[in-house]
């Protein structure tokens, strides 16, 4: 494709991304109200997601075609971005509020599954560093209590508002597809676009790859940043969080059933910063006794996600 096209491209999947993440982060903020919703269960789940839909139908191919390797690394290198990238950049905009329930409750829950794959990975039971069938119902059913969760969270926190939301629910509902098409179509088109422009530099295989996996994570990282600036915290951590539980035990899960996934050592020490990333955020909100992510918080995150880019580019 032509360089000329490709910067075209590009611009065109930054304008879609913003402003799908634009008509969703409002369409859910709406509904929320209009529905009594609880917005961080919105971000847990339906945002989080829709989001990362086409990421589940992605891998599941990589598991027909044999190509399980990169399962595993695409998830967990795409979790840390979540985390490093996608939070610190919206708590740098605004200083991110976190409830208390989610400090005790989603982070921990986000933690645990990071735990589980670690364990399942280089454990489990093949002596092989290999995800197996039978361990991938372990995962399944880690998603399907953390759905529970997410119901009995629904259920028990109602949220009634004295806010007035004119439009009707079909509108919104609407809305948020847009606003979930204009999200995954701009991602395709800035990834294709920074594909081309790479190969048009002559830039390695692997320089391109670690683009890719970036590219994947703008969704989740427009999404976050327009919430934040909007004041919407619930919808800042749901998503975020919800993307990396559903990746981790669904997505990978599910990919499982088809193929068994290989896991490559090497990962550990991904596991090990996106560990690390989540205690970091449960430090914070006991250093700030008004469980904030404040702006600093947020530049130690963006500048975390900058050395690991540095770190993957090294590593080849």
């Amino acid at each position: 494709m032509d360089i000329f096209l490709s910067i075209l491209l590009l611009i065109a999947g930054f304008i879609l991304i913003t402003k799908g993440a634009d008509f969703l982060v409002d369409a859910s903020a709406s509904i929320a109200i209009k529905m009594g919703v609880p917005q961080l269960t919105l971000g847990l789940t339906i945002i989080s997601f829709g989001i990362n839909l086409p990421e589940l139908f992605t891998n599941l191919n990589a598991s027909f075609e044999g190509r399980s390797e990169i399962i595993l690394t695409n998830i967990i290198s795409g979790n840390v971005y979540n985390i490093l990238l996608a939070l610190g950049i919206a708590a740098v905009i605004t200083p991110i509020s976190i409830k208390s329930s989610t400090k005790w409750k989603e982070i921990p829950i986000a933690l645990g599954s990071i735990i589980l794959v670690f364990i399942l990975a280089n454990t489990g039971f093949t002596k092989d560093l290999i995800v197996t069938r039978l361990e991938s119902l372990i995962l399944i059913i880690g998603f399907s209590l953390f759905m529970w969760y997410t119901i009995h969270l629904t259920i028990s926190n109602t949220d009634i508002s004295d806010e007035d939301v004119q439009q009707s629910t079909f509108f919104l509902i609407l809305s948020m597809i847009v606003g979930f098409a204009a999200l995954i179509i701009g991602k395709r088109f800035t990834a294709q676009a920074c594909v081309n422009i790479c190969e048009f530099l002559n830039f390695s295989e692997s320089l391109i790859s670690l683009i890719a996996i970036i590219c994947t994570s703008l969704p989740i990282l427009a999404t976050a940043a327009t919430a934040s600036y909007k004041k919407q915290f619930d919808i800042v951590i749901g998503c975020i969080i919800g993307s990396n539980i559903f990746n981790l035990l669904f997505v990978s899960g599910l990919s499982c059933v088809v193929t068994p996934i290989v896991f490559y050592s090497k990962l550990n020490i991904d596991i090990l910063i996106l560990t690390l990333s989540m205690l970091f955020l449960f430090a914070v909100t006991f250093i700030k006794k008004e469980n904030i992510i404040n702006r600093h918080a947020g530049l130690v995150l963006v500048s975390a996600a900058v050395a690991y880019t540095i770190y993957l580019t090294f590593r080849g």
